[in-house]
């Protein structure tokens, strides 16, 4: 039966499995990452930023001595960054048993990336969606492969503009965040109708933290005013729970043996607690959105899923 207090005690050895977890040099990632590595499994850790990439790994090495631990540089803003660390990883990994689609942006003001797109989108979703189509060979190779995308609380409140992609006519940070965060969760979805639907073994799933306190909410990118940078600063410390904590969900829907892929995990309470199931609201399960965003995801990023 599941188990209904699932935390971090509860993630069954890894040892001979691998993941690549992206925007793992902190916060959900590095806690999603120190977890595997403690249970045996070979780790790959891209990051925009290969020395803070490097950085963790040397501390998971301490908290795991004789964890696989690697880092491949990675840039989710950039689709030949994408495609080249991709590439690498190919060239060294024989197979892939879990990718964690970690790594996100959050109500930054609007900026494009090298390619033209708008960062949050790219970042949180088109990124994710490309190296999830360039990875999916090695995923395959695995006999039972996973790929986890983080999704969030404020995706409920988002609506995907078609219209407006991009937010060139219209342009507001949250609203672009909830648009990308929604993208997050109908893509894992659509991803595991397609899997199924192609006889593969892959499952596909989505979590979100709940309310944790990382990096992201004081993200220098987001230009807070001072007055906010103190306000999130306070409630990191009395409401949010830990990275650690948050990262529940995420090791759950990758490692808990009786998971269902089409599912979405969270926080057991309103904004924290062990990870359990969670309800898909009515815009997550919208099919025709979901297979509309894949199009349209495909064409911008010219990354085709080959099942």
């Amino acid at each position: 039966m599941p188990q209904p207090g699932w935390t971090e005690r509860d993630v069954p050895d890894q040892t001979g499995r691998s993941f690549l977890i992206t925007g793992a040099n902190a916060g959900l990632g590095y806690e999603t990452a120190r977890v595997l590595a403690q249970r045996g499994a070979k780790v790959i850790l891209a990051c925009r930023r290969p020395e803070a990439g490097e950085a963790a790994a040397a501390r998971l090495r301490g908290l795991a001595p004789g964890a696989g631990v690697e880092v491949e540089a990675l840039d989710l803003a950039d689709l030949s960054s994408i495609a080249d660390g991709a590439a690498r990883v190919a060239a060294s990994t024989a197979s892939l048993d879990g990718l964690v689609n970690n790594a996100g942006l959050m109500g930054v003001p609007r900026t494009t990336t090298v390619d033209g797109f708008e960062r949050q989108l790219a970042v949180n979703h088109l990124g994710h969606f490309a190296l999830t189509g360039r990875l999916l060979p090695l995923l395959l190779a695995a006999p039972a492969p996973r790929v986890v995308t983080l999704t969030s609380e404020t995706g409920r409140f988002g609506r995907i503009d078609f219209s407006d992609l991009q937010g060139e006519q219209r342009y507001r940070p949250w609203q672009a965040y909830a648009q990308a965060k929604l993208a997050n969760l109908l893509f894992a979805l659509e991803l595991d109708r397609r899997a199924r639907a192609a006889g593969t073994p892959l499952l596909s799933l989505a979590s979100h933290p709940g309310y944790a306190a990382t990096g992201l909410q004081g993200s220098p990118e987001r230009h807070l005013s001072a007055s906010l940078r103190r306000f999130w600063a306070w409630a990191n410390r009395h409401v949010a729970q830990s990275a650690a904590a948050g990262a529940w969900p995420t090791l759950r829907a990758a490692t808990d043996p009786a998971a269902v892929g089409g599912t979405l995990y969270g926080p057991s309470g309103m904004l924290s607690g062990p990870a359990a199931l969670d309800n898909l609201f009515s815009r997550a399960t919208d099919h025709g959105a979901a297979r509309r965003l894949w199009e349209a995801s495909e064409t911008l990023t010219a990354v085709s899923f080959r099942f």
